[in-house]
């Protein structure tokens, strides 16, 4: 049954990349998405477990560079906060997430308004916590209230729901995001497609009871 519920996503996925007349950039960034869940159901799911394939899709490695350059399209690539970012991205890379938080902390104690430290400083504590814990929602929340109007804070909020397996939870804060992005923004498609998914997901949840 896994394995139809695999087969389903991919399926569900190509059906909407063409319902919405996505680019061929993002046909290349959702169908590595879907290898990466198949890569590692085959490796360490199981087949009797029937939703896994899917939540496996849906989360991306830590040291994903798609969701880097993510982040620098929303975020931008070129500010002073570049090089803390930078240093912090080496460090989760390298699987060190407890000195990704040093380096954010450090870098927000220099620039203590800067959207995009703040938003990376609740994606460090979240990955370090294995949760959104208290200080991770703290750091996005203060992302929000310095930036109310910009789409990363809530979609990386919601990236950490997803990561935590809280779908339920992320849904919300990527309509949001998709819904502040500006029409002509080029990452605009890619949050789109990412709760299109999440949709899906949730309906295929719901129907299976």
């Amino acid at each position: 049954m896994g394995l139809v519920w695999l087969l389903a996503l991919g399926l569900g996925a190509m059906a909407l990349m063409v319902a919405l007349r996505l680019g061929r950039p993002l046909w290349t960034f959702v169908g590595a998405a879907l290898m990466l869940g198949a890569t590692g159901y085959a490796l360490q799911g199981s087949p009797n477990l029937p939703a896994s394939p899917v939540r496996t899709a849906l989360r991306a490695p830590v040291e994903d560079p798609g969701l880097t350059d993510l982040r620098d399209r929303m975020l931008g690539r070129y500010t002073l906060d570049a090089a803390y970012l930078t240093a912090a991205d080496a460090m989760m890379r390298a699987g060190d997430p407890r000195s990704a938080v040093r380096a954010l902390l450090g870098g927000i104690n220099r620039i203590p308004r800067s959207i995009a430290l703040w938003t990376a400083l609740g994606t460090a504590y979240s990955i370090h916590d294995g949760a959104v814990s208290p200080p991770a929602r703290f750091a996005f929340e203060q992302a929000m209230r310095l930036a109310p109007r910009h789409p990363a804070p809530p979609f990386f909020l919601g990236l950490a729901h997803v990561r935590a397996d809280d779908f339920a939870a992320a849904r919300p804060l990527w309509a949001r995001a998709v819904a502040l992005s500006p029409e002509r923004a080029s990452y605009r498609q890619d949050l789109a497609v990412r709760l299109a998914l999440l949709d899906q997901l949730l309906a295929e949840q719901a129907a299976a009871g």
